[in-house]
């Protein structure tokens, strides 16, 4: 979901009404700079700020041991029924629950644990043991659970810490002293068996594995670009009025060849629907899996044992390693905001997680460097317009907006930043709508006591838990309204700079007879340098993601000097022209690409050809050919010259054009019955599908019974289409 929930559009969209019209007027005509200033007080917390926080309510990212047993309980069923893979996951959602230092959250591990190992994921087991010993795991239920970790070891084949977990099972069965009940002499059991099962491996080991004579494939032969980070030394950046900045080969290159390997900039995974439920009296928890619990929330991996972060329900996480670093880039600060972003769509939330990657001091240079150091930032579009016209081109690159000052576009925020927001070509009530959220969203770190997070002005050792909510009152401080502008210009970049980061996934029938394979949204992100890529319907290269990394690939042979081109979705092979160009407009162009230029072509050949065709003067059958026309109705077999149909064609043009004459002197009846002449004239010797025909039947149709000046309206199309449309 890119843009906010439904009900919060229908809010923005009912204040933007209701204001003053000279308020309206300003602020479609405002930058960025002075929609922020203008729209800092139109958020109304009786109004606005309340409906958000009803919609917030639904999207539960918060700790719930309510929802935790729930899913621990779902977890139990499914692994009785030996669904380990549907457990597995439930109980990862119940840890996900629990409030952090809980005892359960120890159970949850453990009983997550016993489903890797039904798996076979015997490694990642060991990990879920290890995490319930460290949260606490009871020790009356600890012998079970080391056993595991026993038959783990063994199955992993060493042996000696296999032998050493089992010691320390002995020791404990033995301190708790009474060895009669049922529950003990099943642990015993277990104990003796696998006591034997590792003797019996160190008296007969296994021969060793020869090593695998595996072909490595020939690395690739890969020279990065001195100028453009992650690029190919076989391209080179360019830049002219019509395309923007654009990247075109500088020798030849061969299909499957690589060009770029950029990892995002910023990356946020696409959430469920499932997590904004609707509004209910009763507590539900929904046990559907999405994007949410499938992927690393950090680095996009596929999640097997996620670790959930500690201070919401939403993030998870492939490591703690992972969890460690997301905390510290950014999380910390996004964590007590997770209902909020939720509901206000992926957008806003890359263009958060944007400003907080870059840090403020880079946020605030290149916000005030936009009002003071170029004025046509405002405008890029007008800017890019100026560099294409001067004159001197031997700077090379280093005009070239998001460049620095060595001519160097790297995958930075200051090539994000550069990136065309396009202000002046979003609907004003969608720059409102755009407006309105990230206030909400500033207003929000600001009354939650997260301003000095943002800013990085406080210490790491302060910021290690998330902080409760301190309610302020006031308008936005200059630091966050700096970064609400920043938001502002993200949110709008991301219309046409978006990228979405896909992934295969399997479907089928369920019996495994037949799987297909579909490619689904996993994240949206900032590759800059990827967004150097202009749009082609036919493409000539192909992208493919590892985590939050794009590989560009050469899909055809792309000569020396000609452009690379990237699809944006509308391709020439799943939809006709007339469908991608109206897909395409939503980017603001119009696509001029090589399949859309043959496409229509064609279709306005085949068009004007029908619409221009004569019938035989006898027999009204199609006439065929070049000079002179031949009837194709063979019993007929009248032959006429073009040319004198086409004198023919003047004629009728003269009448209509007298008709004209006769409505400009308010003789409108006069006027109809010439055109009703001539459109019997034009059925001798014009086909049905003539646009003449077309056009004097819809015309005369309205001129009956209107007003005189609707007619000669419908007479002065009808005159321009005749015009247009000489044969």
């Amino acid at each position: 979901m890119a843009l906010p929930v439904e009900e919060w559009q229908l809010c923005a969209s009912r204040r933007w009404a209701a204001l003053d019209p000279a308020l309206r007027e300003r602020l479609a005509a405002a930058s960025l700079h002075d929609a922020v200033r203008l729209g800092c007080g139109l958020l109304r917390p009786e109004v606005e700020a309340a409906a958000l926080q009803r919609l917030c309510r639904r999207a539960r990212a918060g700790k719930e041991p309510a929802a935790a047993r729930f899913y621990r309980e779902e977890g139990n069923q499914l692994f009785g029924r030996r669904h380990y893979g549907a457990a597995l996951r439930l109980y990862s959602q119940a840890a996900a629950h629990e409030l952090p230092g809980s005892p359960e959250v120890s159970i949850c591990f453990a009983n997550r644990s016993a489903a890797l190992f039904h798996l076979g994921r015997f490694e990642v087991c060991l990990e879920d043991i290890a995490r319930a010993e460290s949260h606490g795991y009871p020790d009356r239920l600890l012998p079970k659970v080391l056993l595991r970790k026993a038959e783990c070891l063994l199955c992993l084949g060493r042996l000696q810490e296999a032998a050493d977990a089992l010691s320390v099972v002995e020791n404990r069965i033995a301190m708790d002293g009474i060895m009669t009940s049922p529950a003990h002499q099943t642990l015993l059991k277990q104990l003796s068996q696998l006591k034997v099962k590792i003797h019996e491996k160190e008296s007969c080991p296994q021969p060793a594995r020869e090593a695998r004579g595996d072909i490595q494939r020939e690395s690739e032969i890969w020279e990065e670009n001195d100028s453009i980070s992650g690029a190919s030394s076989s391209l080179s950046l360019k830049f002219d009025t019509e395309r923007g900045r654009h990247l075109v080969a500088s020798q030849d290159i061969l299909p499957g060849q690589s060009l770029l390997k950029e990892e995002a900039f910023v990356s946020v995974l696409c959430p469920g629907e499932s997590l904004l439920l609707q509004d209910s009296s009763e507590t539900a928890w929904d046990t559907q899996v999405t994007n949410a619990d499938l992927y690393c929330h950090r680095c996009l991996r596929q999640l097997l044992a996620s670790v959930p972060c500690s201070g919401c329900s939403y993030a998870k996480y492939c490591s703690q390693n992972c969890a460690d670093m997301a905390w510290e880039q950014y999380h910390r600060t996004e964590c007590s905001l997770g209902p909020l972003l939720l509901t206000l769509g992926v957008f806003c939330h890359v263009a958060l997680r944007t400003v907080l990657l870059a840090g403020f001091a880079e946020v605030s240079r290149l916000v005030e460097w936009s009002h003071d150091g170029d004025k046509d930032l405002h405008n890029p579009e007008a800017r890019c317009k100026h560099l294409g016209e001067a004159a001197d081109t031997r700077a090379g690159t280093r005009g070239i907006p998001g460049c620095n000052d060595n001519g160097q576009y790297q995958s930075s925020y200051q090539a994000v930043f550069n990136l065309l927001p396009h202000a002046e070509k979003h609907s004003p009530d969608h720059k409102f709508l755009c407006m309105l959220s990230v206030v909400a969203i500033c207003k929000q770190l600001q009354e939650a006591g997260l301003e000095a997070a943002v800013l990085n002005q406080e210490s790491a050792e302060k910021l290690s838990k998330p902080k409760t909510c301190a309610k302020t009152s006031g308008e936005l401080s200059p630091e966050l309204k700096t970064v609400a502008e920043a938001m502002l210009r993200h949110v709008l970049q991301l219309q046409c700079n978006a990228q979405a980061i896909t992934v295969m996934q399997e479907s089928g029938s369920g019996d495994g007879a037949v799987v297909n394979k579909k490619p689904v949204r996993l994240a949206t992100a900032f590759f800059p340098v990827l967004s150097l890529l202009n749009h082609s319907c036919w493409p000539n290269i192909s992208v493919s993601f590892s985590g939050t990394a794009a590989t560009v690939r050469a899909s055809q042979p792309i000569p020396s000097g000609q452009e690379v081109f990237h699809c944006y979705g509308p391709h020439r092979c799943r939809m006709r022209v007339a469908e991608r160009q109206q897909l395409l407009r939503q980017y603001f162009f119009e696509c001029h690409c090589q399949a859309c230029l043959e496409e229509l072509e064609s279709d306005v050949n085949s068009v004007v050809a029908m619409r221009n065709s004569f019938c035989c003067p006898t027999c009204q059958a199609p006439m065929q050919g070049e000079d002179m026309l031949c009837c194709s109705n063979e019993a007929c077999a009248i032959s006429v010259s073009r040319e004198s149909l086409s004198r023919r064609l003047q004629d009728l043009q003269q009448q209509i054009k007298n008709a004209l004459e006769l409505l400009r002197d308010r003789k409108a009846d006069q006027a109809i019955k010439m055109l009703q002449r001539c459109q019997m004239n034009a059925g001798n010797f014009l086909s049905p599908e003539h646009l003449l025909m077309g056009e004097m039947e819809d015309h005369l149709a309205q001129g009956s019974g209107r007003k005189q000046p609707d007619i000669c309206r419908g007479v002065l199309r009808l005159w321009k289409c005749i015009m247009d449309h000489q044969v």
